[in-house]
């Protein structure tokens, strides 16, 4: 009797229920990853994320070996590779950790179901979030659609469940199933070969995730409620990525903040570490949107935005895109962002907020370029932040928060070090002009070697005219009408 363990969004080997679950039965296990996106449709994975996943599974695969069993690769629909695994190699069971997202939703029950009737034991656990999102609801048993409240109810749950080690050894087959060559899936970019920046600031893996986690509780989280928004700081954990990816989940990651805090200052829930685990929660919150209402990422919760008008400006997306905008933090953020696959929090929240009410564009083409260049690129969180900036989300901004990008450079990043790093074009400009290099006097562009529209774009709008551009419309939506 064999288990078929099926690897998904859980590319780790500590604190895997699924795994966990499957070598205590003490009988083989045959660990597999299908390269399935058919039902994923247009959220079939980005670019950035195909290059990270090549990286993932190829340690996963290693760690995998060490413990004496091997990674199968599968490419095809699910549920018939599964089927086909089932009848190569005799597997009674299958086990793997949920997902989420609306067609791993509706395709696990499928698989599920279809097990099940053929006599095949299928159990399915949780592995990506501290509370499923069916278990945090009102008092009216109504999913939550503002943050607070949700992280309120979210503490008063209780303690996340504790940690289950990596097994030593997974017990392997006698006879190992047919594997494709990871190498022949195409995931990584060859003409051109854009993943540099990629491969200079990341390492895919649950070693990689861990030894991240371990350096931001020893320190940085002690500080993560006065550096978080400094984006030319190390001030975040960066662990996005893995947690996309599931090489590292959020239970391990509470555990040891909390251990860490008690060990070093006697409580377990100091400023900072109180501020970075509700992070985790915004991304728990998140999850609990995109289930209990699946039409997220490309439909506004609140449907009176349905109507808005929003421009069609393929140059100034163009040039959004590139980091060409004219405004410094704005274009650091996105060259940022194109060069390492990731960009700062704070940041995106600039960029999103600039392309949406500076430039009028919806809100679904900023989500869809981050899907792609966002080695994170989670589909909970990248929707609910999109929806969230463009004021037609849960707990969403309202419609007159309109991010300045002079004021928001000055404000988080007052020395320029982060818009020097990315937007070198202005690094000569002292630190009161580097944010609105337009306003500097010709004497004072001429000292730095700079020459406005030369060496970098004068600003693509005005800010003040597209804020009352914005308000406008906004103030129309508001009233139920369309000036169109």
């Amino acid at each position: 009797m064999t288990t078929l363990l099926w690897f998904r969004r859980d590319l780790r080997l500590a604190d895997n229920p699924a795994l966990n679950a499957a070598v205590a039965i003490g009988r083989p296990v045959i660990p597999v990853f299908i390269c399935d996106d058919a039902d994923a449709g247009e959220w079939s994975p980005g670019g950035a994320t195909r290059w990270w996943l090549q990286g993932s599974l190829s340690a996963l695969s290693s760690e995998i070996k060490a413990r004496g069993n091997r990674l199968i690769l599968k490419t095809g629909p699910a549920e018939v590779v599964i089927n086909e695994l089932l009848s190569e190699t005799g597997a009674t069971s299958v086990y793997w950790n949920r997902r989420y997202e609306p067609w791993a939703t509706q395709r696990d029950e499928k698989i599920k179901t279809s097990l099940k009737g053929k006599g095949i034991e299928a159990r399915s656990f949780n592995a990506g979030l501290l509370r499923e999102p069916w278990t945090v609801t009102t008092q009216k048993g109504q999913p939550y659609k503002v943050f607070t409240p949700f992280w309120k109810a979210l503490r008063a749950s209780g303690e996340p469940d504790q940690l289950k080690p990596s097994p030593q050894r997974i017990p392997a087959p006698n006879d190992f199933a047919k594997s494709d060559n990871l190498n022949t899936w195409g995931l990584l970019p060859t003409k051109p070969d854009w993943a540099g920046g990629l491969r200079e600031a990341w390492t895919p893996g649950e070693d990689a995730a861990q030894s991240r986690l371990h350096d931001f509780t020893d320190t940085a989280v002690f500080d993560y409620q006065d550096k978080r928004n400094l984006p030319g700081v190390s001030g975040t954990s960066r662990l996005s990525p893995h947690l996309h990816f599931g090489e590292i989940g959020p239970r391990q990651i509470w555990h040891a903040v909390v251990a860490s805090a008690l060990a070093q200052t006697g409580s377990p829930m100091p400023r900072g570490v109180a501020t970075y685990l509700s992070e985790i929660a915004w991304r728990e919150f998140s999850y609990h949107l995109l289930f209990h209402f699946p039409e997220l990422p490309l439909k506004p919760l609140r449907t009176e935005f349905s109507n808005f008008p929003w421009i069609n400006d393929p140059d100034a997306l163009a040039a959004w895109q590139r980091g060409a905008t004219g405004y410094p933090i704005v274009d650091a953020g996105m060259r940022e962002l194109w060069a390492t696959g990731w960009m700062h929090n704070r940041v995106r929240m600039i960029v999103a907020s600039f392309l949406i009410k500076n430039l009028l564009i919806e809100w679904q083409t900023g989500e869809h370029w981050f899907w792609d260049t966002l080695v994170d690129a989670d589909l909970a969180s990248n929707a609910a932040s999109w929806q969230w900036v463009a004021g037609c989300g849960a707990d969403a901004a309202p419609y007159f928060r309109i991010f300045n990008p002079t004021i928001q450079g000055t404000k988080f990043d007052p020395d320029g070090n982060y818009v020097r790093r990315w937007v070198p074009e202005v690094s000569r400009l002292p630190d009161r002009l580097i944010h609105a290099p337009w306003t500097a006097k010709p004497i004072e562009l001429a000292d730095a070697g700079f020459e406005l529209g030369r060496d970098y774009p004068a600003p693509i709008i005005d800010h003040s005219v597209a804020r009352n551009r914005a308000l406008e419309k906004y103030k129309l939506l508001k009233a139920g009408k369309n000036d169109d």
